[in-house]
């Protein structure tokens, strides 16, 4: 007999039909044999164990128990009536309660008879009862096969309502492993599996789906997820080496004089060692024809702009232009007048486009861009028009890439010109220019391997020498006044502070209602003319923002009272105070974003965050860590736990990894470990031709055929 390959359409398997087979593709994506033998179960119930009632726990734990019914009454109630029978075994006595199907259930059940029932147990007028049992005469259970686990699978209303039960996929499952004998072909090699003391595929296959313990549970379950995430490595790794050989680069081989000057006579800071690192991974990257694609991570206020405007610095040296964009106006604007401040040093021409540049100005900036005078072009999407074009680009540096979509990154590659040094060989035209994205949104490292492990990741990791940690506290509503109190002392200082509100989307009214009573309430406890108040929210003018955002810059208002408009980039080393009303409502990355505001200046900076006090666990566990650390990556991984991968990466990116049984957070460790053997295995054999790694070779090209889920990346 032929066994049927895993590829066969599910509607073939016996016991499922064209009209389950549809169920099954719209509810679960399940296709093919491959796919519901994918179908991993959520949890399981142990089935190994049998209580008695005199042993039962107020828990809400599945339990199996033998014993016998002596009796059944029905029991009016308000509503309609319910079947309840006493169940007894030698140590006590409980209810048994069906809502539903009461006739055919009374008809059926037979007195005085040993039954084994499973089902979870509720405590109600001093006694235990079961609501639906799941029944089996004791007779009929010995007989059964012997699961010691039952599996419980994922399931949607749409597919109980279709009598697609849990008892119904378990019997597909046995039928599947049937008709293919548990012959399942082994995908990793025979040295992953000794050196790991791995299951066979086959092996770990039946003790997923039909477990006989919980040992070989955890043993089949580490095998698989192992080989999910190694697979996936696999991909992104085979991606990256791909492009370092495929895709050429602009040769970027001289350190010139614009960057031997700025590094020798206008630096305005002593570099640390992290910059230091970094700038010297890039300069590699810039030397090595191939094109550089790196994702350059630090938290707010580390110092990226100036390792960004030494590899523009790099790019000029050679003959290049270079761009940086930016995602809002604001920070499009800071950008601009941070690193003209610091090239004009040099003699180096800069320029910002933006949406509200002038027509005149506009004209100007296309032609100095094409006649290669202009040599640093900062924007904001602007940039992608088809108008702005480069004489020759090698340099685009992309700051808080994931408010840009992937086309609008493409768009960049594009604009590369030809170079100026014509006997350099390589026509730039068709070289597209190095990348540099920047981040202050810390990912956590597990993360960044799994969705930008094509990237090449640089991170700095320490502050500017000078800079002081900002001092984190928690304080309820009920100290507001204590709060007031410290913030006149700082404002007697000469210092600035911030009061930001949360904004929830679904409700503005809402929100612009909470903003205003609380500036009422700081105007009544700030009155004029001895303090000043701006206030920015997002139902402003763009002008009127900019206006008040200005005000508070040049230092002639003290309190600004916000929304989250101001969460990314306005430098006011002058303000020392964050105050996050109702914190409880922002996630992680935001506090620390909105932390990230404060502390730019020589002096101590503190953030308070105030809340009611009715919090939730999850909100506990997030002002607590805000108050323990300033670590952003540390912050970073406790929000993954609290929030799962698909959330960080905001919705555009959800369901990204597309996991059937791995966990990013959960299974941190398997992922390092099938990373490092990712990597060792291309390292020896990049084509997997070594006869050991056939097999590797085999279901790696397998998976890139039928489901290729990680394409997205980058």
């Amino acid at each position: 007999m032929n066994i049927p390959n895993l590829q066969t359409p599910i509607v073939y398997l016996k016991g499922v039909g064209p009209n389950r087979a549809e169920t099954l593709q719209s509810e679960l994506g399940i296709h093919t044999y491959q796919d519901l033998l994918n179908l991993f179960p959520n949890r399981y119930l142990d089935k190994t164990q049998y209580y008695k009632i005199g042993q039962l726990q107020r828990s809400n734990a599945d339990v199996q128990i033998a014993g016998k019914i002596v009796n059944i009454k029905t029991v009016e109630q308000k509503r309609g009536k319910r079947l309840v029978a006493t169940f007894v075994d030698d140590t006590g006595d409980m209810e048994l309660v069906w809502f539903r199907g009461q006739k055919w259930i009374r008809e059926n059940l037979k007195l005085n008879t040993a039954y084994v029932i499973f089902g979870r147990c509720n405590w109600f007028n001093g006694k235990f009862s079961m609501p639906h049992p799941d029944m089996e005469l004791l007779t009929e259970h010995q007989k059964g096969l012997k699961v010691g686990m039952q599996p419980i699978y994922p399931s949607t209303e749409k597919l109980s309502n279709k009598g697609i039960t849990n008892r119904v996929v378990s019997k597909m499952m046995q039928q599947l492993f049937l008709e293919t004998k548990a012959r399942f072909s082994e995908p990793l090699s025979d040295n992953i599996l000794q050196e790991l003391h791995l299951l066979p595929k086959a092996e770990s296959l039946l003790n997923i789906h039909f477990p006989k313990n919980q040992e070989l549970l955890a043993k089949a379950q580490f095998r698989l997820k192992f080989e999910e995430l190694f697979f996936i490595q696999l991909q992104l790794l085979t991606k990256k080496a791909l492009r370092q050989q495929k895709i050429k680069g602009l040769p970027f081989d001289q350190v010139g004089e614009y960057f031997k000057e700025f590094y020798d006579h206008h630096l305005p800071f002593e570099l640390t060692g992290a910059q230091k690192r970094v700038i010297k991974e890039i300069r590699h990257d810039l030397g090595s024809n191939a094109q550089m694609n790196r994702l350059l991570q630090g938290d707010v206020g580390s110092g990226k702009t100036i390792v960004g405007v030494m590899t523009m610095l790099l790019a000029i040296d050679n003959g290049y232009q270079a761009c940086l964009m930016a995602p809002t106006e604001i920070l499009a604007n800071q950008h601009y007048s941070g690193i003209k401040e610091l090239l004009d040093k040099v003699g180096l021409h800069c320029a910002l486009l933006t949406g509200s540049t002038k027509k005149s100005e506009r004209t100007v900036i296309h032609s100095n861009l094409e006649n290669g005078s202009l040599h640093i072009l900062v924007g904001t999407h602007a940039l992608l028009e088809d108008k702005v074009q480069f004489q020759n680009l090698g340099l685009a540096i992309i700051d808080e890439q994931h408010r840009f979509g992937v086309a609008q990154r493409a768009k960049l590659w594009h604009k590369g010109g030809t170079p100026q040094n014509t006997d350099n060989e390589t026509s730039a035209g068709s070289l597209p220019p190095h990348i540099l994205v920047m981040t202050a949104t810390p990912i956590p490292r597990t993360l960044a391997m799994s969705l930008y492990g094509d990237l090449d990741i640089s991170v700095i990791d320490e502050l500017p020498p000078g800079r002081k940690p900002v001092k984190t506290v928690h304080r309820f509503d009920s100290n507001r006044l204590k709060v007031f109190g410290f913030v006149r002392d700082e404002i007697k200082k000469g210092r600035q502070v911030y009061v930001v509100y949360p904004l929830i989307q679904e409700s503005e009214a809402l929100d612009y209602k909470d903003l205003m009573d609380g500036y009422e309430s700081i105007a009544r406890d700030f009155p004029m003319p001895n303090y000043q108040i701006s206030i920015v929210h997002g139902q402003m003018k763009p002008a009127d923002k900019d206006y008040e955002m200005d005000r508070f810059v040049r230092g002639e208002t003290q309190i600004m009272v916000a929304t989250t408009v101001i969460e990314v980039g306005v430098n006011v080393p002058n303000a020392s105070v964050m105050i996050i009303e109702s914190a409880e409502r922002f996630g992680l990355s935001q506090l620390h974003q909105l932390r990230g505001r404060v502390g730019r200046g020589a002096d101590q900076s503190y953030c308070i965050l105030m809340t009611g006090h009715k919090l939730s666990e999850e909100s506990k566990t997030r002002l607590h860590t805000m108050t323990q650390t300033n670590d952003g990556f540390e912050i970073a991984e406790v929000d993954l736990k609290l929030r799962g991968p698909g959330d960080i990466m905001g919705t555009q990116q959800s369901g990204v990894l597309n996991l059937k049984i791995a966990d990013i957070v959960k299974d941190n460790d398997i992922l390092k470990t099938a990373r490092h053997y990712a990597i060792q295995i291309l390292k020896a054999d990049p084509r997997l031709e070594k006869p050991e790694n056939l097999p590797i070779r085999h279901a790696y090209s397998q998976i890139v055929k039928h489901k290729n889920i990680w394409n997205y990346i980058s």
